[in-house]
């Protein structure tokens, strides 16, 4: 069960397994962009190409749908960037379900692991693999792995980077699971932390905090939704970008330094120097190519 391209690596890794898969059910197809056309998810695409049985549907409590769950006589549910699953459902087959999640629970429950993860700032994330329980992400854990987070990471390079790990994790926990090598691990309610869905409107630059936690911002959205800031009434995303703690301090939102190549912003503490920028309905450029276009002198400001 999954829907998104976070979990195609891990739809391709099983299927390469000696483990046999049942059935794929993914999310509905949907209609996007000004044609209104539409989208088919990403697993139900893969699905598609392994010729295996699908179904997408509206109501996971639906009698229809826990009927045709029955029929399949499967072993194991796996869950990959899906919906929250009900109890008739978790409860169909002998060995329940396991869902693969973004963070090293029980840190970061929740829709966007990963996003926060980057946002705050974190210098370590992972994957776990945990049995699916009614309250979300809180059952017990069967494998975990830690990755470092480096400085160039964005939200989409660390997504990647982590289905990737999930798809080799999911295969050995199935293995092991088979033949009852693993012991499930309760976790700690005290250590919880949230992850919440994104929204928008987090992506507007505040200039007034540090030149930190606004990088880790910009690299927590990007590509998409992205966080942005306002010139002259247009907005700018800014997609990528390193700091300096080390410089005098000046008007927050400021143009502290420019020449062809790159330029600065003043922070509430340190200067921010955009990498990758993206103006309103153009594409995104490295920072010498778009300055070629933004005429903004030192000493001009942006704002919130």
């Amino acid at each position: 069960m999954g829907t998104p391209g976070f979990a195609v690596p891990s739809l391709k890794a099983i299927a390469k397994s000696r483990h046999e898969i049942m059935l794929v059910v993914t999310g509905e197809d949907k209609q996007a962009g000004r044609g209104r056309s539409l989208r088919v998810p990403p697993v139900k695409t893969l699905a598609r190409e392994l010729n295996l049985p699908i179904l997408q549907p509206p109501i996971l409590k639906s009698s229809d749908f826990i009927e045709q769950l029955i029929q399949y006589n499967a072993d194991i549910i796996v869950v990959v960037a899906f919906r929250i699953l009900p109890g008739e459902v978790i409860d169909i087959t002998p060995s329940g379900a396991i869902n693969l999640h973004a963070s090293l629970l029980p840190k970061y429950r929740g829709a966007a692991p990963i996003n926060w993860a980057l946002i705050n700032g974190d210098t370590q994330t992972g994957v776990t693999i945990f049995q699916i329980r009614p309250r979300v992400d809180t059952g017990d854990i069967l494998t975990r792995e830690k990755v470092d987070i480096s400085e160039q990471d964005t939200f989409g390079i660390l997504y990647d980077k982590l289905s990737l790990l999930g798809a080799k994790m999911l295969v050995q926990t199935l293995d092991k699971l088979e033949v009852g090598e693993l012991q499930p691990i309760p976790q700690s309610p005290e250590l919880a932390t949230k992850a919440p869905k994104i929204y928008p409107e987090l992506g507007e630059i505040d200039w007034t905090k540090d030149a930190r936690a606004i990088k880790w911002l910009i690299h927590g959205l990007s590509p998409t939704p992205g966080a942005y800031t306002f010139y002259k009434k247009k907005r700018i995303k800014i997609l990528t970008a390193e700091y300096s703690m080390d410089s005098p301090s000046d008007i927050p939102g400021k143009i502290v330094t420019r020449d062809k190549k790159q330029f600065g912003i003043q922070t509430g503490k340190g200067v921010l120097y955009p990498l990758e920028l993206q103006a309103e309905g153009r594409k995104a450029l490295a920072v010498a190519d778009f300055l070629k276009g933004f005429h903004a002198k030192v000493g001009e400001k942006f704002f919130s």
